[in-house]
């Protein structure tokens, strides 16, 4: 089977009041082609589950196991570009010199839709173009799995769901998996094949959308899914 079975996760950190318990055993299957949400209330550890799986912590117990080869790629809520390069050379950041290629590059710009902004400086972009380039980033690396941090937090409303259609539209071209955090019911909604809700350092719910996208979330199915997160989400509180 594909993708990554995550059983009895457990992550905890040492403050000068005590010892912060933030997974508690922690079981998730993350699907391969999936777009897999995770919702849940500010500190119930959304940020570190994806530090885990992404390899940039480790956990104090249980397992992060990967059925494919592990390669694996962040984009944060800020898009966290280098000032002085332009589009082009912060796409290929952090890139070996023999894993530079243009014309993957030249391919992964037109992904996001950046052809004709090669050339120009983050200062030069909007906020919604910047996130399009750290997708872009992520996506030179040729990553199985794409952790993604509330990236679009920051956007306005109408450049928030313009890049969650990139992001579904790149998904489909890329065959990517993706564990995406967000605060938003809407936007798990719009995107998820599946919505995970992070309660007590566990997985208190899980609910497959099966649906196709783009989606219309006033169906009734929707609807539904939505009521029934917002009911898990107030029996969590």
């Amino acid at each position: 089977m594909d993708g990554i079975e995550i059983r009895g996760l457990k992550k905890s950190y040492t403050l000068e009041s005590g010892t912060l318990h933030v997974l508690r055993g922690l079981d998730l299957t993350l699907e391969a082609g999936a777009i897999t949400v995770v919702l849940g209330k500010s500190g119930c550890g959304k940020t570190t589950l994806l530090r885990l799986v992404g390899g940039l912590e480790k956990p104090d117990g249980g397992e992060i196991r990967f059925h494919s080869p592990r390669k694996t790629a962040f984009v944060f809520q800020e898009p966290r570009l280098m000032p002085w390069l332009n589009v082009r050379d912060n796409i290929q950041f952090g890139l070996r010199r023999g894993e530079i290629d243009p014309a993957a590059t030249k391919r992964i710009i037109e992904t996001v839709g950046l052809t004709g902004f090669e050339s120009a400086l983050p200062a030069q972009l909007s906020g919604g173009m910047q996130q399009r380039v750290a997708l872009a980033r992520a996506l030179a690396c040729r990553p199985s799995f794409i952790m993604m941090d509330e990236p679009f937090a920051a956007l306005d409303h109408f450049t928030r769901e313009s890049m969650q259609k990139e992001l579904l539209r790149v998904r489909e071209a890329t065959d990517a998996s993706i564990l995406f955090v967000t605060h938003a019911i809407d936007e798990a909604l719009t995107l998820a094949d599946k919505v995970v809700l992070l309660s007590g350092g566990v997985c208190a719910a899980a609910f497959p959308i099966a649906l196709p996208h783009p989606r219309d979330l006033m169906c009734d199915e929707l609807i539904q899914a939505r009521r029934s997160i917002v009911a898990a989400l107030g029996a969590a509180a």
